[in-house]
Parts: structure tokens; C-alpha cells; sequence
């Protein structure tokens, strides 16, 4: 995934931050696009300006003032945290207060149906080439079944490489992840033999890839190509016509992964207490609060789950206010 090249008069200070935060084990990708497109705002409207303005910064506020509003906080946070670096380097630069944009709105998850999932997943096995994408009938099947199996985020998945996945034991290190807390998950046998299989024949054309989901350009896929996929399947499905509430989106894979696992546990009659810590791990949340948002997801499923949650101890699962 190449960088932005930075054209204005602040190109040195933002490659130096950038190359802090790398330095610092963040990967620091997303972002670092973002502040390419502050860069070229800069270029060209402030081409003389060599410092992070209040002006500069209330524009660039302005100008992704369209935006939905968690799309808006993921434009204003690294400028953010840009202005701060220069600031901590002895510079002058306006940091934009942190109650600005409001805080993130929480996205009602669609939890898929069995019947749902497996709708999807024959749809996607019938997959044909494409002559523009030639991958994309091995990708597509796999990449997300591994969202959806192991509960990844899509950006997770996308841009794991071939030297994070150990095919010998099923092992998986996830590097960028939310938070930037690194972590390992394992996949099952079922998703190890189609990930080997995967790998076999994506070798035949990259034998020596970087991404383990290379596109044409042996590059990683964007988020906006999983998107596409996962309309362009989903929309045609008979289920998609009778879906209540809000659309489903790729990262509901991950969603709906927590909410199964959880409603397994109750029917297993499983200790809630010991696995909780761990599914808040692997599902790489920085803390329980975020953990806790599932189970208002899990408990319509089964109505043995909010009696079996009253034994949980309220120390490890705190109450979780509504608009968080």
C-alpha cells in the first residue's frame, strides 16, 4: 500500500509523523491517506502556508462537513494528532478540540440469520473469473469466510500478508487492528484446509507476494472493492429483499461471529465468567465496555441468555449506557 506524496510546505513534519508512528508499531495506513488528502487541500489553497492554521484546520472541517458523521471523526482525529506532533516538537499548530466532531454514532448491527449465511456463502461459492479480475473467484469465497470464522474486521483480513498466517498450525497474527493492539487468533481445521488450498493456487501466480489477498497489481484490496463484493452478491439474494432493519454491511460478518459464539456458550451451558475475558482478546477490543455492546445483540436469540447473564460478575461486565 503506497503513501500519499505530500506536496505542501508542511510535507516534511507530516512524513517525519508518519514515520514516528510507525516507529512506534503503528501501522499507521488509513490514516496516513487522510492527511495526504489535508496535504493536497493545503497545496492548494494555502500554498504558501507553512503552518497547521485554525484557518487550514476550520476549512478542512468544512470541507468534510458532508460526511457521515463517524466518516467526519475518522478526517478530523489524525489531523488531530498531527497538530499536537508539532506542537510537542516546538512548533506552532492549532489542535482541534476533541469534542469536535460529537462523538461516533453506534451502528445498529444486522445479526445474519443461519439461513442468511448460508445464502450468502453458496452465492459467493458460485463465484465466476472475471477478465478485469482473475482472483477474484478464489479471494472472494475465502477472504470472507475468515471475516465471518473468526470475527475479523475487514480491514483485518484484507491486509494480512503471507508471512502473519502460519498454514502449518493455523495461526494468525493480526497486526493492525483497532486500538493497534496486536493479537493471534486460530482458525478451525475446516478454515485451515480451505486457506491451504487458497494459497496453492494463488502461489502459481505470485510466488513471491506480500499480500495474502492480492489484487491484479499483487497490491491489497481496498475497502470499498469488499463492499462491492459483498452487495454484488448480497443484494441479488431473496433475503435481501426481506431484511429488516439497517442494511447489512461487511463488517456485520463480525458482528454476528461474537453474537454466535456467545449464544453457543448458553447452550453449552459454558462458564461466562472465564470466557468472557478471552473473547473480548480475540475479538481485539481494548477494553470490556466494547465487548459488553453484544450481548443486547445476543439475547433475543435465545431466552435463556439475559437469566444466565445474572451470574455474570458485574465487576467484568459493568453496565453499559445506551449511547455508548
Amino acid at each position: 500500500m503506497s503513501d500519499p506524496v505530500f506536496r505542501s510546505k508542511l510535507r516534511d513534519d507530516l512524513e517525519a509523523f508518519i514515520s514516528q508512528k510507525r516507529a512506534s508499531g503503528y501501522p499507521y495506513h488509513t490514516s496516513s491517506k487522510v492527511l495526504g488528502y489535508l496535504d493536497t487541500m493545503i497545496a492548494e489553497d494555502y500554498p504558501d502556508c507553512s503552518t497547521l492554521s485554525k484557518e487550514i484546520c476550520d476549512a478542512w472541517i468544512r470541507k468534510c462537513s458532508v460526511l457521515h458523521q463517524n466518516t467526519l471523526l475518522r478526517r478530523v482525529t489524525p489531523v488531530r494528532q498531527f497538530a499536537k506532533y508539532l506542537v510537542g516538537t516546538g512548533k506552532s499548530a492549532y489542535i482541534i478540540p476533541s469534542g469536535i466532531p460529537r462523538k461516533q454514532i453506534r451502528y445498529d448491527a444486522h445479526i445474519f440469520t443461519e439461513a442468511e449465511l448460508k445464502a450468502f456463502f453458496t452465492s459467493i461459492d458460485a463465484c465466476k473469473k472475471s477478465h478485469f479480475s482473475p482472483l477474484r473467484c478464489y479471494v472472494i469465497p475465502v477472504i470472507f469466510r475468515l471475516i465471518y470464522t473468526c470475527g475479523l474486521r475487514a480491514s483485518e483480513a484484507r491486509l494480512l500478508r503471507t508471512d502473519d498466517i502460519d498454514l502449518s498450525t493455523g495461526k494468525i497474527f493480526i497486526r493492525e487492528s483497532k486500538g493497534w493492539e496486536a493479537r493471534i487468533v486460530f482458525v478451525s481445521d475446516d478454515m485451515l484446509d480451505l486457506l491451504c488450498r487458497y494459497d496453492r493456487i494463488i502461489r502459481d501466480t505470485y510466488p513471491d507476494r506480500t499480500a495474502f489477498f492480492p489484487n491484479q497489481s499483487g497490491d491489497y484490496y481496498s475497502k470499498s472493492t469488499l463492499d462491492e463484493w459483498f452487495h454484488e452478491f448480497w443484494d441479488k439474494l431473496p433475503e435481501a429483499a426481506v431484511t429488516k432493519g439497517n442494511p447489512p454491511r461487511v463488517h456485520d460478518f463480525r458482528h454476528s461471529y461474537c453474537v454466535y459464539r456467545l449464544n453457543q456458550w448458553v447452550r453449552e451451558h459454558a462458564d461466562l465468567n472465564a470466557l468472557y475475558p478471552y473473547l473480548s482478546e480475540f475479538m481485539g477490543h481494548s477494553s470490556f465496555a466494547d465487548t459488553d455492546y453484544y450481548l443486547t445483540l445476543a439475547e433475543p436469540f435465545y431466552s435463556e441468555f439475559e437469566s444466565r447473564m445474572y451470574s455474570v460478575n458485574a465487576s467484568i461486565l459493568p453496565e453499559v449506557p445506551h449511547e455508548d
